[in-house]
């Protein structure tokens, strides 16, 4: 199953999809099937994760990998392949790469998180570090396999990668036969695309809902122009869909099967997070829990039983912190506050005191006491509150105000 350039917009087939699952049998994992109690009640009908963050490399994108890699003409193995990516398609072209002994060169931003750097090493590829946003490190991916010969691995505009994507489409269907909704994050389509190709030959009644961040949302703009248009300085937190412009061969197919795309804030994006934490025990990155999101933002538009794909958890430690005190604080159970006291001893206790009686837990306070906006006497003080939800919190300010402090905003 190999494309050459003439007939890269060639559609993919069921066939292709099945054949795609043969060839990935014992690399890719057969992920699994988690229902989810609580989004279960929200939607009234079963809600089920698809867990591709527990694929090997942390992510679906293996699969297309490896499909796009072993369909290679044995001299264009020789040549090696090259590709770019922030981080999920980078790790799955490497491993890939490994398994089938081909050489892989892997450009990444110069900002890409480092548990992803080093990870791509680790599977084998070797790293350039290029750019500062992903396509500047795409137009030197693409200048260096001009220049070298190796074949630029896409990392979902491609029909052998859509294939190897679908296979979750497949799957989701052996595990759920009695699926109404699929519910999936949308960057690039090709995810999305190859799940539809599977899923509508077999089950056309299943609707598929695809999910973007409003901060990159790229399919409204393109399905309503009918041809893909770009959408400037896309920016989400969700890198895995932070994608500017649908590729060609999954807009088309993503136009004629997807039922449904949606968008999702970068608020929801947080609680979604979250509540995979919290609630189904799993780590998902924020691309990978827009399913959830979407499915918080509007529970009964969902006929079920409903399967939402998880379709990474590759987060960076230190935005998964950023992102848990984003999504506590969109829940009302995070709460920051900055307000001025006398500053004499004592002063802080009483104000500790007060917070007390509302059985607000205080994480953190810092002091400012040379500020020119402050008086000879006075000292800013800002408190990190953890809270009960949004009535807890305006308790809370209540309880400040009648005490006497002036919150300031």
């Amino acid at each position: 199953m190999s494309y050459g350039p003439t007939d890269s917009l060639r559609s993919v087939t069921l066939d292709d999809v099945r054949g795609a699952q043969k060839m990935l049998s014992g690399v890719a994992r057969v992920t699994a099937m988690e229902g989810s109690r609580h989004l279960s009640q929200l939607v009234g009908a079963p809600v089920h994760f698809k867990c591709e963050n527990l694929q090997r490399t942390g992510s679906f994108k293996l699969r297309g990998a490896y499909v796009r890699i072993a369909g290679l003409l044995p001299e264009e193995r020789a040549a090696g392949v090259v590709a770019a990516s922030a981080g999920n398609h980078a790790q799955g072209v490497a491993l890939a790469s490994a398994l089938l002994g081909v050489h892989a060169t892997v450009f990444m931003p110069q900002g890409a998180p480092l548990p992803k750097i080093s990870a791509t090493r680790d599977y084998g590829a070797e790293v350039r570090l290029h750019g500062q946003v992903v396509d500047e490190t795409l137009a030197a991916a693409q200048e260096y396999a001009e220049q070298t010969g190796a074949v630029f691995i896409h990392p979902f505009d491609h029909p052998d990668v859509i294939a190897g994507q679908g296979t979750v489409g497949l799957e989701i269907l052996e595990q759920c036969p009695e699926v109404r909704t699929i519910v999936v994050g949308i960057g690039g389509g090709g995810l999305a695309a190859g799940i539809a190709v599977a899923v509508k030959a077999l089950r056309p009644d299943v609707r598929i809902v695809g999910v973007q961040a409003e901060g990159a949302a790229a399919y409204p703009p393109s399905l309503a122009a009918g041809r893909p248009v770009s959408v400037r300085n896309p920016a989400t937190m969700a890198d895995g869909i932070r994608v500017g412009r649908p590729g060609l061969v999954p807009f088309g197919i993503v136009e004629e099967l997807v039922d449904e795309v949606r968008t999702v804030s970068e608020d929801q994006l947080s609680a979604a997070l979250l509540l995979c934490l919290e609630r189904a025990k799993l780590v998902v990155e924020p691309a990978g829990a827009s399913p959830v999101a979407a499915l918080l933002g509007e529970p009964g538009a969902f006929p079920g039983p409903v399967v939402a794909v998880l379709s990474g958890g590759n987060v960076d430690p230190v935005l998964l912190q950023r992102v848990l005190r984003h999504g506590m604080a969109a829940q009302g159970r995070y709460l920051a506050v900055r307000l001025r006291l006398t500053d004499r001893p004592g002063a802080l206790a009483t104000l500790l005191g007060v917070l007390s009686v509302v059985d607000a837990n205080v994480l953190d306070v810092s002091h400012v006491r040379t500020d020119p906006r402050l008086g000879l006497t006075e000292a800013e003080v800002e408190l990190h509150l953890e809270t009960k939800g949004p009535a807890h919190c305006a308790e809370v300010g209540q309880a400040l105000r009648e005490a006497g402090y002036t919150v300031i905003d």
